[in-house]
């Protein structure tokens, strides 16, 4: 249960914070640094990151995230399946 609420919290903070530098990047301001967001999908965010780039068109170009963010969400899924929580 406690991993569900994990994942269900780091999934919104991602796809906020993946929001939210596509806000500063139209507004020129100081950006969320790209290893924070890779950091944030890693550790369990990884569909959020997916939902909010497509959701705001962010990160789409770039393929540490293209293909990097798909990636992840395999690996999660393939882990939380060999670890029973699926």
């Amino acid at each position: 249960m406690l991993i569900w609420i994990y994942l269900i919290v780091m999934n919104i903070i991602t796809f906020f914070l993946y929001a939210e530098d596509k806000r500063r990047a139209r507004c020129g301001q100081w950006r969320i640094a790209e290893s924070t967001l890779l950091l944030l999908a890693l550790i369990g965010g990884a569909p959020g990151a997916y939902a909010s780039m497509w959701t705001f068109h962010h990160k789409t170009r770039k393929w540490k995230f293209r293909i990097g963010i798909p990636v992840m969400i395999l690996i999660q899924v393939l882990l939380g399946w060999k670890i029973g929580i699926w």
